[in-house]
C-alpha cells in the first residue's frame, strides 16, 4: 500500500495511542490487589502492544491493510449501561475494572470514527475505519465479560 503522509501521520499517532493503552493497562496491573484484575489488566497490555506491532508493520510496508469487519454484536454498555468511566484504584471492583477498560475501548472508537469522518482521502477513511473496528472487537469481548460478571445473578 502507497502511503501518503497523512496516512502516515494517523498511524504513527494511533502506535503512540496503543503504547499509551499498553503503559496504562500496564501500570493498572501493578496497582490493583486483586490477582484476577491483575491477570485481565496484564492481557489487555498483552493486546494493546499487539495492536501497537499491528500498526507499525502498517507503517513499515510488512504487511497488508486488511478489511476488519465490525462486530455483529454490540451490546453498547459503554453508551448505555456505564454513564461514567470509573477511576482506577488499588481495591477496585473487577465489575469496575471491566468497565473502565470498556470505556477507553469507546473512547479509542470515538476518536477514530471523528478521523474518519474529517477526512476526504477514502483510503484514509477506511484506515481509521478498520481502526475502529479493531478497538470495537476489543470493546464487544469485554462487554461479554462484563455481562457475566455485573449480571450474574441473572444466571
Amino acid at each position: 500500500m502507497n502511503l501518503t503522509d497523512a496516512m502516515r501521520r494517523a498511524l504513527q499517532n494511533s502506535i503512540q495511542a496503543e503504547q499509551n493503552a499498553h503503559d496504562f493497562y500496564q501500570a493498572a496491573a501493578r496497582k490493583v490487589n486483586n490477582d484476577a484484575l491483575r491477570a485481565l489488566f496484564s492481557q489487555l497490555a498483552d493486546d494493546e502492544i499487539g495492536h501497537r506491532d499491528f500498526l507499525q508493520n502498517l507503517l513499515d510496508d510488512k504487511s497488508a491493510v486488511e478489511t476488519i469487519k465490525p462486530q455483529k454484536v454490540d451490546y453498547h454498555l459503554a453508551e448505555e449501561v456505564i454513564e461514567e468511566k470509573p477511576e482506577l484504584t488499588v481495591n477496585m471492583p473487577f465489575p469496575e475494572a471491566i468497565a473502565l477498560a470498556i470505556k477507553r475501548e469507546q473512547e479509542a472508537m470515538d476518536t477514530y470514527e471523528v478521523l474518519a469522518g474529517d477526512t476526504d482521502d477514502e483510503e484514509l477513511r477506511a484506515l481509521f475505519i478498520n481502526l475502529r473496528n479493531m478497538e470495537q472487537s476489543h470493546k464487544t469481548s469485554l462487554e461479554a465479560v462484563y455481562m457475566d460478571v455485573a449480571y450474574a445473578e441473572v444466571w
